[in-house]
């Protein structure tokens, strides 16, 4: 690869593989310092060349396109500030797998989390199928008071007094992926995303 090639900037190894290396006498075109530079950035292009595809996003292969049916795909954006901090922004659109030019449009994750938590707030319990699942969350926490914390039995909270809304809209926006994908799976209708807008389907 040409812009692997340490003579550019001055240096050649002779025979080549063989660890020796050689200061030529030929003007070098680039400075070691760029070549260096280069050398560190096709690095970290590499690197996220290779885990292209394998990032996990949580909300994807849950929903599909309302305007082309097509599945609903993620992608990351990073900002760089002067002084150092990075800002991760995720955007959900249209994979447009069954249609190339649709016109889904972005919708940031964080308005995709607010929506989903109205959704939460109007949707009928029993779409929500996720009883079970804080039944087995409250006993393993009770069992943590008593086994770890020397809490009284009695006095631990009892599934009853669980809020399910409160607790859905709690893993949407402090649940790692595992736990939001979890959540999404128990409903009952598919989620559909059309114009920037999150509502259940059929």
């Amino acid at each position: 690869m040409i812009l692997g090639k340490h003579f550019y900037y001055g240096r050649f190894e002779y025979p080549a593989g063989g660890g020796n290396w050689y200061t030529g006498i030929h003007i070098p075109i680039i400075t070691r310092e760029l070549f260096e530079k280069t050398q560190e950035q096709l690095r970290k292009q590499k690197k996220e060349y290779k885990g292209y595809g394998l990032k996990e996003f949580a909300f994807t292969k849950l929903m599909y396109c309302g305007l082309c049916g097509s599945g609903i795909t993620a992608d990351e954006k990073f900002k760089y500030q002067k002084n150092g901090n990075v800002h991760r922004y995720v955007y959900y659109t249209c994979s447009k797998s069954k249609d190339r030019l649709c016109k889904g449009g972005y919708l940031n994750e964080k308005d995709l989390i607010k929506q989903l938590e109205n959704i939460m707030d109007k949707i009928n319990l029993d779409e929500l199928g996720i009883r079970t699942k804080i039944e087995e969350e409250l006993k393993r926490y009770n069992r943590f008071r008593a086994g770890i914390l020397g809490a009284e039995t009695e006095k631990a909270p009892k599934i009853k007094e669980i809020n399910i809304r409160n607790y859905a809209k709690y893993i949407l926006r402090e649940g790692n992926i595992l736990e939001k994908r979890e959540l999404l799976l128990t409903l009952k209708s598919r989620l559909v995303l059309k114009d920037k807008k999150v509502i259940l389907g059929e």
